[in-house]
């Protein structure tokens, strides 16, 4: 298995991108847009199930929802690299930030919104 580190990924996923002269067609719009739109392909593997047809679902449609999974992360990847983020320090801020929002004695079993805690 290919080295799987944020870095390398994200090399990869550029790579691919400058190999086929896609950066030009990769501005921020875009970029957004397709985010979104794989996230809506994730999403649309649940519509419509309850939870015992989406608990049946999953044992058999798995690898079709990791692909969309992984469309949804190759975006991310690569929002973040043109826009000089660096991925990893920005999930854990946003991790220690929901601590702080979130604290367990607070949070813990509760589905409110922090600001109803």
């Amino acid at each position: 298995m290919a080295d799987a580190s944020i870095k390398n990924l994200t090399k990869q996923i550029a790579d691919f991108c400058n190999e086929r002269d896609w950066n030009q067609f990769h501005n921020a719009k875009d970029m957004a847009l397709s985010l979104t739109l794989e996230a809506a392909e994730v999403l649309e593997h649940f519509q419509w199930k309850n939870e015992k047809e989406i608990q049946a679902y999953l044992k058999t449609n798995n690898a079709d929802i990791a692909e969309e999974l992984a469309d949804v992360m190759y975006w991310v990847l690569r929002m973040a690299d043109r826009f000089d983020i660096d991925i990893i320090e920005a999930f854990n801020k946003k991790m220690q930030k929901n601590a702080k929002k979130y604290p367990v004695e607070a949070a813990k079993g509760n589905h409110k919104k922090y600001k109803e805690l």
